[in-house]
């Protein structure tokens, strides 16, 4: 008997052949999707903050929290979010942690994100010198 090939039930027995449930992974989810996750993780001021200073050099939790400003438990949370999504790596030196990003492009997003942003404000800034520059006109009632 090959036991590679499934075998019917004995006759009698109700048993239904099913499929193992489906967990969602990687292969079965839409690329937007993923991205979309991506973009959530990025979604936190500690959590950009974080990433670029490790854009510069890799660091210990004791070095990044005077630099982020907020709570060491609250800055541990955002570094878990960090490396969960695989953003940063962590190593043990004596009894601190260091952390760095697992990937330069990491820091390339960073700058991309400020070129764009800067594009934006760049635009805003010049709407705001044209209202600034034209008259208002008045409006006068027909008589």
């Amino acid at each position: 008997m090959n036991v590679d090939t499934p075998q019917p039930a004995p006759a009698g027995d109700n048993v239904q052949p099913t499929a193992p449930p489906r967990e969602p992974n990687a292969v079965s989810t839409p690329l937007y999707q993923l991205k979309a996750e991506f973009f959530k993780t990025l979604g936190h001021p500690i959590r950009i903050r974080v990433l670029e200073l490790l854009s510069e050099r890799e660091q210990a939790v004791a070095e990044l929290l005077p630099e982020i400003g907020v709570e060491a438990a609250h800055l541990s949370q955002q570094l878990a979010v960090l490396r969960r999504a695989k953003l940063v790596a962590t190593r043990r030196e004596g009894v601190s942690v260091v952390y760095s990003l697992t990937s330069p492009e990491v820091a390339d997003l960073l700058k991309v994100a400020r070129s764009i942003l800067s594009g934006v404000i760049a635009g805003q800034a010049e709407l705001l010198e044209d209202l600034r520059s034209t008259r208002p006109t008045t409006h006068r009632a027909a008589s």
